[in-house]
């Protein structure tokens, strides 16, 4: 084999090595992108579950403060 055809050869190998590492760090990208989605994904159905326990809360101390200030304004609390 001459030094001319190593060469190609060389070069050949040396770009489908560079072929695949692109490969490889562009599906490491995927990856990476697949699972922040993953997360985004469990954080917005964890917010869905607690939504209607915070709206709860909200109407409970509502409820709460009307009711300390109907019985400040009538004169049962002082």
């Amino acid at each position: 084999m001459s030094a001319a055809a190593e060469y190609a050869d060389r070069l050949n190998f040396a770009e489908q090595v560079a072929r695949i590492e692109r490969a490889q760090e562009e599906t490491r990208k995927f990856v990476a992108e697949q699972h922040k989605l993953q997360a985004e994904a469990a954080k917005f159905q964890r917010d869905t579950r607690l939504a209607p326990w915070l709206a709860g809360g909200a109407v409970a101390g509502g409820v709460v403060t009307v009711a300390t200030l109907l019985f400040r304004a009538l004169g049962v609390l002082s």
